[in-house]
């Protein structure tokens, strides 16, 4: 079974983001980039799976600027076997990109398609929503456990209620939350091995895909900075507080 994975490329988790002074976008100079987290999940479930027999080849792809191919090499160092890159300078949104994966998927036909449930830089959640519904396959979001057998897929996934499993039959997207595993760290000699292995190129137009922003960014500030709190004495003391100063009640 061939396993295809999503990644993308977006600013350190590490990393404070800074507004460029005319408000206009986040201000990227000299920022450092890395592998969305959830991404990391994507490919450490991919790699898992390949290492107990159920997968074959795993295939990373992403869509985005010449520089996200460092992401894709680090995929690749990870246990990827090959990769895929949609070049584009474009700032592309999640329909977009749903619709370029359904191609990737088309012409790959993979047995299992894996996302991060989201990017920590747009936080929209739609991607693998939008793939399973373009490309007709059964999905399983925000998974914190995966188990493939016999042609199907269980999916625990994690909602407000609790815990919920979903049998879906293969082909099926999965999207990944934070606690299906703990991705592991790339070694010298994976990462030196990486260089060597193959990665396709090729843009929107191959499939095409029209990728041209829909939105138009208007402005973006940072956050109001918080104010400190303050200890009351007695419940009393909170209440009349609540009630006079914040008036919330």
């Amino acid at each position: 079974m061939k396993i295809l994975v999503a990644v993308k490329r977006v600013i350190d988790y590490n990393v404070k983001i800074r507004v460029k002074p005319d408000h206009s976008d986040v201000d990227l100079t000299n920022v450092k980039m890395a592998m969305n987290p959830f991404c990391e999940i994507a490919v450490e479930e991919a790699v898992r799976l390949k290492e107990k027999g159920v997968a074959t080849e795993v295939v990373a792809v992403t869509i985005g600027p010449k520089a996200a191919q460092e992401q894709l090499r680090t995929a690749l160092a990870l246990g990827a076997d090959r990769a895929v890159h949609v070049a584009t300078e474009e700032r592309v949104e999640s329909l977009a990109a749903a619709k370029l994966l359904a191609k990737v998927v088309e012409e790959e036909q993979p047995g299992l398609v894996i996302l991060g449930k989201q990017a920590i830089d747009t936080d929209n959640n739609q991607t693998g929503q939008m793939l399973a519904a373009l490309a007709g396959l059964p999905q399983g979001t925000f998974a914190s456990e995966v188990k493939v057998d016999d042609g199907k897929v269980q999916v625990t996934r994690e909602v407000d209620g609790g815990l919920q499993t979903v049998e879906l039959t293969l082909p099926a997207v999965i999207t990944t939350d934070l606690r299906l595993n703990e991705p592991r760290y790339a070694k010298l000699p994976d990462i030196m091995k990486a260089k060597k292995k193959p990665l396709d190129v090729k843009n929107p137009a191959d499939y095409g895909v029209e990728v041209a922003s829909k939105l138009t960014l208007l402005k973006v500030e940072s956050p109001a900075e918080r104010k400190g709190g303050i200890k009351v004495g007695s419940v009393d003391e909170l209440v009349d507080k609540l009630k006079n100063e914040a008036k919330v009640l």
